[in-house]
């Protein structure tokens, strides 16, 4: 039987979870995660998924199933202190009322956009933070290959 290698087009599904066990994301129903997304199709090697994923899945055969905990530098990098920042308020357009977790776009002055999450509004400041919201993280997946297409 064939095994997954650099170049192959392959069609995974997986649960991914934190440190705790909480299930962030998952291609079928799983635990606390109720919006599968469906089997996950990529090629090995064009850097489409994080690193530590692709390399799991290099040498697994058609229904293999197997655990693998991706660390910090092989999933979403380090948390980076310098990609949290604190705004005015008064640098808002007039009526938004940002809330701790919701996601934003910033638009820099060349005009390039970048998604940011709120993480603490004050009367005078909001802050955000431009990190993944898995960066800093070990992240846990259960893998099970289901073709080498």
């Amino acid at each position: 039987m064939a095994q997954a290698q650099q170049g192959d087009k392959v069609r995974v599904s997986y649960t991914g979870m934190l440190d705790d066990g909480t299930v962030f994301d998952a291609t079928e129903e799983s635990g606390n995660c109720i919006a599968g997304s469906g089997p996950l199709e990529f090629i090995i090697g064009e850097g489409s998924v994080i690193p530590g994923f692709e390399a799991a899945v290099v040498g697994m055969k058609t229904g293999q199933e197997k655990r693998v905990v991706i660390p910090v530098d092989q999933a979403y990098g380090p948390h980076m202190a310098e990609l949290v920042a604190d705004i005015d308020r008064s640098d808002l357009p007039e009526g938004m009322n940002p809330e701790p977790g919701q996601h934003m776009e910033v638009v820099l002055e060349e005009g390039q956009t970048f998604p940011v999450m709120v993480i603490g509004v004050t009367p005078e400041k909001i802050s955000l933070d431009a990190n993944h919201p898995l960066a800093g993280q070990n992240l846990t997946f259960d893998i099970r290959l289901d073709a080498i297409l």
